[in-house]
């Protein structure tokens, strides 16, 4: 069965040799309590919710999955309880505003309980960050009045909450989308439509559910000019703030998906329902995408929970399965006693290879992670232009560079076991499964690659990437990474400098070339924090295999941008011309 723990020495090394967060947290006043002792309690808790209460469901939840009967939505067994253990622990607000009971932490922090909760059960928390998500969106465009109502229940977990986009027309094309709101005389609002692919669009954890809705008013503009935002609950609050009359909305079905069987992913029909513009008119999609930029980075967290529970099931596996005999000596030759006729795995350098990789790009997104939540909480709390800046750039590659990885650490893992792998008792076509929605939800990775060459390194002319390039160059390796990481950050900024020079000339180049860019930025970003770990490493056996992983990482990862250069230089022409059919 899957099994999970929570890696606590890799998040303590990254927490205070890494990032010295005592020392950053030093200058936001609103951190300036949070203590060594308290981050270690906050991360150990979360890591025995993790592994002693989610964990154990998410094997019996895929099996079980959501079901739709009689108009609502029944999710597994056992996922009633662990919703209630996360909302009474207030892990819902744990980054949440203060003055409506939040709990004020840290986004780094949240980085890495998120991470936790993702691998521990992935179905199980898209409950809990579409709720968190919703918060964040509420306390940043809402009345006083909503933010006082919502906000208090969203982070106890008694209401949960839910983004309500797609249309089944439409897809990531919101411009199109056709849901209608009407004005009423009570200033509230008529929604009428139909929406697809709603996580958590109903379920039987929550008193209540709040819809955050996008519609169109009577007199809205064409396009994404013209959309609005809804606060649309399905229970309307009465007067003490407590559920009352049922809303006009409801289920139609749940899809049936690939993997996260126990997530209910509804179709929505809204039928007069009665909805509360949030912010202002016709500035929904500005406003929704406050919770869209939590939810992309919170998936690109997904993403690498899904690969950190890979590794662990595949190491696992590796040290327990004999299968075939090593290179060089035999186990008895070496001092290990020997059991029959046959080595285990990890005595086979291809297996270690994969084992290898696996470790390589989950360690590093995990500090990947960890450094954009420190710029989201810069330019959160001390109004910090650069790191928000910089923030927004890392968004789309957290999203999608994660996702992709660990959509290949759960592949390699699957790999480690062999044919075993392919057996659902093992658990890890599960994850695989599961990893793989989230290359495709709250934008595609494709989306992503076109919004950081797009409106991230383009629109500003690489100011921002270049400031980052500074910053990773100004950090002090060891002197065995300094020449690989320079060439590294060189080819970023020369492929950078190449694409400012040719999309002016080519409006189909960034398109063509997104996503390889996208990956060497990342594949980058993940060299300069393997020789900065790798040289603050402790000299321990955590640190040795600190220095082992960032070695292979240079030597048989990083040459993978190369192709990723000479793809974004070459010839575009195949990629920019129409597509010509054969028969």
């Amino acid at each position: 069965m899957l099994q999970y723990q929570a890696p606590m020495r890799d998040l303590e090394f990254l927490l205070f040799d890494l990032f010295a967060v005592e020392s950053e947290w030093r200058d936001i006043p609103a951190f300036a309590d949070f203590s060594a002792d308290l981050v270690r309690a906050v991360v150990a808790e979360g890591g025995r919710l993790a592994s002693e209460v989610m964990a154990p469901l998410n094997q019996s939840g895929d099996r079980e999955g959501a079901v739709w009967a009689a108009g609502s939505v029944r999710t597994p067994a056992g996922f009633r309880e662990a919703y209630r253990a996360l909302a009474d622990g207030g892990w819902f607000g744990l980054s949440g505003n203060p003055a409506y009971g939040g709990q004020g932490m840290p986004k780094l922090l949240g980085c890495l309980v998120e991470e936790m909760f993702w691998a521990a059960n992935t179905s199980l928390y898209l409950y809990g960050t579409l709720t968190v998500g919703a918060a964040i969106c509420i306390d940043a465009h809402g009345s006083e009045a909503q933010r006082s109502l919502y906000l208090p229940k969203l982070y106890s977990g008694t209401w949960s909450g839910v983004m309500a986009l797609t249309e089944s027309h439409a897809g990531s094309d919101l411009g199109i989308m056709r849901t209608r709101a009407e004005p009423r005389a009570d200033g509230t609002h008529a929604i009428t439509g139909n929406k697809i692919f709603i996580t958590s669009g109903d379920h039987d954890m929550a008193e209540n559910i709040v819809h955050l809705v996008l519609a169109r008013l009577p007199d809205a503009p064409p396009g994404t000019r013209g959309i609005s935002l809804f606060i649309v609950p399905k229970f309307l609050p009465d007067a003490a703030g407590n559920p009352g009359e049922r809303n006009r909305f409801a289920v139609g079905s749940i899809e049936h998906k690939m993997g996260i069987h126990g997530s209910a992913t509804c179709v929505m029909n809204y039928d007069g329902a009665t909805g509360f513009l949030l912010g202002e008119p016709h500035q929904g999609l500005a406003a929704m995408f406050t919770m869209m930029n939590y939810e992309r980075l919170s998936v690109g967290l997904q993403g690498l929970g899904a690969g950190e529970l890979a590794a662990q099931q595949a190491l696992r596996y590796a040290n327990e399965r004999r299968q075939g005999r090593g290179p060089g000596m035999s186990e008895s030759e070496k001092g290990v006693p020997a059991v029959g006729e046959a080595d285990l795995l990890v005595a086979h350098p291809d297996v270690r290879r994969m084992l290898l990789t696996v470790r390589a790009l989950t360690e590093a997104g995990r500090a990947f992670a960890m450094f954009a939540g420190t710029q989201l909480d810069r330019g959160r709390y001390l109004d910090d232009a650069d790191a928000q800046a910089l923030s927004e750039l890392l968004t789309p590659i957290a999203k999608a560079f994660l996702t992709d990885r660990g959509f290949e650490c759960a592949v390699l893992a699957q790999q480690v076991f062999g044919g075993h792998g392919f057996i659902r008792e093992w658990g890890v076509e599960q994850i695989v499964r599961d990893a793989r929605i989230a290359q495709i939800y709250e934008g595609t990775n494709g989306i992503q690659a076109m919004d950081l060459i797009g409106r991230k390194v383009l629109r500003d002319g690489g100011r921002t990437l270049g400031r980052l390039l500074a910053r990773m160059r100004a950090t002090p390796v060891a002197e065995s990474y300094r020449a690989p990481l320079a060439a590294a950050l060189d080819r970023l900024e020369r492929v950078t400098r190449t694409l400012l020079e040719r999309a002016p000339r080519n409006a189909s180049l960034p398109g063509a070339v997104a996503t390889d860019y996208l990956d060497l930025a990342g594949y980058a970003i993940y060299a300069w924090l393997w020789a900065w770990m790798a040289t603050v490493a402790p000299d321990d056996a955590f640190g040795a295999a600190k220095r082992q992983t960032a070695a292979f990482y240079f030597s048989r990862i990083l040459p993978r941008t190369l192709a990723l250069e000479a793809s974004v230089r070459g010839d575009q022409a195949a990629v920019t011309e129409p597509l010509r059919e054969s028969l």
